[in-house]
């Protein structure tokens, strides 16, 4: 059985259904979490299940600075962080018939947040994870389409998390005795709002039957990895991607 017990993890978009389903399922392991979202508002309900054991924080992660802020806002809480679940993201479309300043506004924001803002936590979680005993875990949320691509208003998307696939691997190569420990997960079709753009135009049926299993993955398929990750049992893994599509993309 996973123990998380004395831990404590920052999830950063912790309102959407992964972050939803990680952060219970954490706690449930004994861990405490630090809850993030872009408003207080959108985990409200989720601190009120949890209790005391999470605590909740927002910013705008668009915003660089902030999310660095966000990092020591975070550990002033207790005083730590064990473990960095770098969860947050968005999906706004980019399609090539757009004028270029709007293209490159949709570009500019999604790296923002897909790639930039998890990189300054990483940089941040580095530097304290380094300094202190034990020192600590990072899971990163990739995406399938870091290797196989997206759909053709997405291709921000899929270099973001291209890049945070190679930034895993690199913290990995280089921190590992400082005790850094770095993990990607990439997810295929996860049922959740964030895909419901293509389950109304394309169909939940159609991302099923792209899979193996014939079915796609629910958030507690993800948040099951990320809790297994974060309980430090995977040491030796350091550097890997997991792949979480129902083998829809085996590499």
């Amino acid at each position: 059985m996973i123990d998380l017990t004395g831990r404590v993890v920052l999830i950063t978009g912790a309102g959407g259904a992964i972050g939803s389903a990680t952060s219970r399922t954490i706690v449930q392991a004994g861990g405490t979490v630090v809850l993030h979202d872009i408003s207080l508002e959108a985990t409200a309900a989720l601190r009120g299940e949890l209790g005391d054991a999470a605590q909740g924080l927002s910013a705008d992660l668009g915003n660089a600075v902030a999310a660095d802020d966000l990092w020591t806002r975070a550990f002033a809480i207790h005083g730590q962080i064990d473990v960095l679940v770098n969860n947050a993201g968005i999906y706004p479309a980019a399609p090539l018939d757009a004028s270029l300043v709007d293209w490159l506004g949709v570009w500019d924001r999604s790296l923002a947040v897909n790639l930039v803002a998890p990189a300054v936590l990483c940089r941040a979680a580095v530097t304290t994870f380094s300094a202190q005993p034990g020192g600590g875990i990072i899971v990163n949320i990739a995406s399938r389409a870091a290797f196989r691509g997206d759909d053709p208003d997405y291709w921000h998307y899929a270099a973001a998390k291209a890049g945070i696939v190679a930034m895993t691997r690199t913290i990995a190569r280089h921190y590992g005795r400082s005790g850094v420990t770095a993990f990607a997960v990439a997810p295929g079709y996860v049922d959740t709002s964030f895909n419901e753009i293509f389950a109304r135009e394309v169909g939940v049926d159609v991302a099923a039957a792209d899979t193996g299993l014939g079915a796609v993955a629910a958030p507690q398929d993800i948040a099951n990895v990320v809790a297994f990750l974060a309980s430090g049992l995977a040491r030796h893994a350091t550097g890997t991607t997991i792949d979480v599509n129902g083998a829809s993309y085996v590499r």
